[in-house]
C-alpha cells in the first residue's frame, strides 16, 4: 500500500496533461489525465460486472458510452440511427467435462481447469469422443509461402492433434523462418485451430508454456473454462473441431514420455522443415461433455462525427468494451474480472479523444469510433463490423487501435505493435517527436500482439490501422516502483479479477499516446493523404484492390 499511495500523490499533483501544438498548426491539443481516471475507475467498478456480453451490464455500457460521445458532441454512428451496431453470436457453455488420457488400456483422469482445458466453437448437445489416436504435428502450421508444411502427407482425420503454442522461430529466433522472436499469425491459437478443422481433426490439444504464450494457466483457465462464442457461420460442422483444448506442459511431458517419446527432442525437431508428425504410440484420449447452444445478440457502439467536405471518407479510432464477465472466485474471493487495464483504459481513451474532436472546428472528412464488443472472445466485434461494414473499408482511410494502454506514468518512447507494415509509422514518430519521445519498434514481439486486438480484422481487409502504445523507459521517479507495478500487471493481473482501478495509477502517460493518435488522425482528417501499406505487408494488394474509390 505504501507504493501506490507514493504514486497516487505523485499523479495527483501532477500537471493534468502534457501539451503539443499539432503539426498543422492551431491550438494545443490536451487529454486530461483526471478524466480517463475517472472513466477507467467508473466502467471497471463493480457495478458493470466485468462487462460481460449479453449481459445486464452490456446495457449499463451502452448507456454509459452513448452519453459521453453524445457530451462530446458525436452523433449516433450506428444502425437506424442508433448508437449500436447487433452483432449476432453463437454461444457455447461446456459443462460435465470428463476427460482422461488411455495408456494401453490404464485411464489417467484429467481435471478440467487444472490438467487440460475443453472448450468448443461447434454446435452440439452432447460430444462423446472415445479412444482418440494422439498425433503430435509440431506447431500445427502449413505456410506454403515460406516451404513449410508441419503435417506433410499424414492424414489426421478423427484425431486430436498435439501442438505448441507460437510459432518455430520462438526457442531459436536465427532460424528467421517465421520472423524470429515476432510472431506470424500462424503461432497464434487461433490460427492452430482453424488449420485442425480445414485437416479434418477431431480435437486439438495446445501445449501451454508460459514464456511462448506470453500469459499463464491461469489465463488460459479463465479465458477457456467460461462460455465461449462465435460468429454465425454457414457450416459450422467444417469450419470448427468438437474439441478445442490446452494442456499444462508437465502433463505433455508426462503423455510424450509414456509413448516413449523426449518431448524437448521432440520441440527442437519441430523447428525443421523436415519435421513429420509423430503419432503417440499407445496413448489415447477419451472425453465427453454437454454443450449448451445458443444465438445471443450483442453490440458495437459507434459514434460519429460527420466530415464537412468529405463525409464520405472516415478516421476510424477503436477499442473493446467487453471483459471476461463474472467467473469463478480467486484466492481473495473475487468473482469480478473489472478489467480495468484491459480495456477500460482503451475505452477511456476513446471518450477523451471524441471530446477533442467535439470541442474544435469540424474536420474536413468523418470522424468514427467504434467500441467494439466480444474482443476478449476472439475478436468477434471487429470481425463481424470488417466484414459488414457501416462505412466502407475502401474509403475509411485509416484507424488507430486502443487496447490496455500505460497507466503507470510518462515513458520514453511510443511503441508501434505492427512497426513496419504501413505508412502510419512515421506519421506517428514525427508527433512524438514534439514531444521528446522515441518511436519503439515491435521487433521483439513473441506475443504476437498484432493479432491480438481489435486493428487486426480491419488490417487483413486492406485498412492501414496503427496500434500504438506507451513503451520505453519510466520518466518520472519512482522508476523501479513503476516497472514493478506494470511488470505484476502482466504477471498477475492480466485477465484476472485483479485488474481493477488503482489509486495509484498515473494516466500522464496514456495522456501523451493519445494526442498522438489524435494529432495523426486530425492532420489525416484535414487533408487528402491515404496513408498506404509498405512494400512487402501482406495487406498491401488487399488495398489495391479498392484503389479507385480513392481517386
Amino acid at each position: 500500500m505504501r507504493l501506490l499511495s507514493r504514486l497516487s500523490v505523485l499523479a495527483a499533483g501532477a500537471a493534468l496533461a502534457a501539451c503539443m501544438t499539432l503539426p498543422n498548426g492551431g491550438e494545443p491539443a490536451r487529454i486530461d489525465p483526471d478524466r480517463l481516471s475517472a472513466h477507467v475507475q467508473a466502467l471497471s467498478d463493480d457495478s458493470f460486472e466485468g462487462r460481460g456480453i449479453a449481459t445486464p451490464a452490456e446495457d449499463k455500457v451502452i448507456a454509459y458510452l452513448s452519453e459521453a460521445f453524445a457530451e462530446a458532441g458525436f452523433q449516433p454512428g450506428g444502425e437506424n440511427g442508433g448508437w449500436t451496431q447487433a452483432v449476432t453470436l453463437k454461444r457455447f457453455a461446456v459443462s460435465n467435462v470428463s476427460a482422461s488420457f488411455a495408456d494401453d488400456g490404464e485411464s489417467r483422469a484429467l481435471t478440467q481447469g487444472e490438467q487440460i482445458v475443453i472448450s468448443t466453437r461447434r454446435p452440439a448437445d452432447q460430444v462423446r469422443l472415445d479412444d482418440l489416436p494422439l498425433v503430435f504435428v509440431g506447431y500445427g502450421t502449413t505456410a506454403p509461402e515460406r516451404e513449410w508444411d508441419d503435417f506433410k502427407d499424414v492424414d489426421v482425420r478423427g484425431k486430436v492433434i498435439v501442438v505448441l503454442v507460437n510459432d518455430a522461430d520462438y526457442e531459436q529466433p536465427e532460424l528467421n523462418t517465421f520472423n524470429g522472436r515476432a510472431m506470424t499469425y500462424y503461432g497464434r491459437w487461433t490460427y492452430k485451430y482453424d488449420e485442425a478443422a480445414r485437416r479434418g481433426a477431431a480435437g486439438v490439444l495446445v501445449i501451454h508454456e508460459t514464456a511462448p504464450a506470453s500469459y499463464g494457466w491461469t489465463t488460459v483457465k479463465n479465458s477457456w473454462t467460461g462460455p465461449q462464442f462465435d460468429i454465425v457461420r454457414a457450416n459450422a460442422a467444417e469450419e470448427r473441431v468438437p474439441l478445442e483444448g490446452w494442456i499444462q506442459r508437465d502433463v505433455a511431458v508426462d503423455l510424450f514420455e509414456r509413448a516413449g517419446l523426449d518431448f524437448e527432442a521432440l520441440k527442437v525437431a519441430a523447428r525443421s522443415r523436415d519435421f513429420r508428425p509423430v503419432t503417440l504410440e499407445g496413448q489415447t484420449l477419451d472425453a465427453s461433455y454437454s454443450v449448451a447452444t445458443s444465438q445471443i445478440e450483442t453490440h458495437n457502439v459507434i459514434a460519429r462525427l460527420p466530415g464537412t467536405t468529405h463525409p464520405d471518407e472516415t478516421i476510424l479510432y477503436t477499442g473493446h468494451w467487453d471483459h471476461i464477465g463474472v467467473g469463478d472466485p480467486d484466492a481473495e474471493g473475487d468473482r469480478i474480472f473489472n478489467g480495468a487495464v484491459d480495456n477500460a483504459s482503451g475505452i477511456a481513451g476513446l471518450i477523451e479523444i471524441a471530446r477533442l474532436y467535439g470541442s474544435g472546428p469540424t474536420p474536413e472528412r468523418s470522424i468514427v469510433i467504434i467500441a467494439f464488443t466480444a474482443e476478449e472472445s476472439g475478436l468477434l466485434g471487429s470481425e463481424f463490423y470488417a466484414a459488414n461494414p457501416l462505412y466502407p473499408l475502401e474509403t475509411t482511410v485509416a484507424g488507430f487501435n486502443l487496447d490496455a494502454m500505460n497507466v503507470y506514468g510518462r515513458l520514453s518512447g511510443l511503441g508501434v505493435t505492427g512497426y513496419g507494415q504501413s505508412t502510419l509509422d512515421e506519421r506517428l514518430e514525427v508527433v512524438a517527436a514534439t514531444q521528446g519521445r522515441v518511436i519503439v519498434p515491435d521487433t521483439n514481439n513473441a506475443a504476437g500482439t498484432y493479432f491480438r486486438s481489435d486493428h487486426f480484422p480491419l488490417a487483413k481487409r486492406g485498412v492501414p490501422m496503427a496500434y500504438p502504445k506507451g513503451s520505453g523507459d519510466f520518466l518520472d521517479e519512482p522508476i523501479a516502483e513503476r516497472q514493478a507495478l506494470r511488470d505484476e500487471y502482466g504477471a498477475r493481473r492480466y485477465h484476472q479479477a485483479a485488474d481493477e482501478w488503482l489509486p495509484g495509477m498515473d494516466f500522464r502517460g496514456a495522456a501523451e499516446d493519445l494526442e498522438v493518435v489524435y494529432a495523426v488522425g486530425l492532420s489525416l482528417a484535414n487533408s487528402r493523404d491515404w496513408p498506404g501499406w509498405k512494400d512487402g505487408s501482406e495487406f498491401g494488394p488487399v488495398r489495391e484492390e479498392s484503389a479507385a474509390a480513392r481517386r
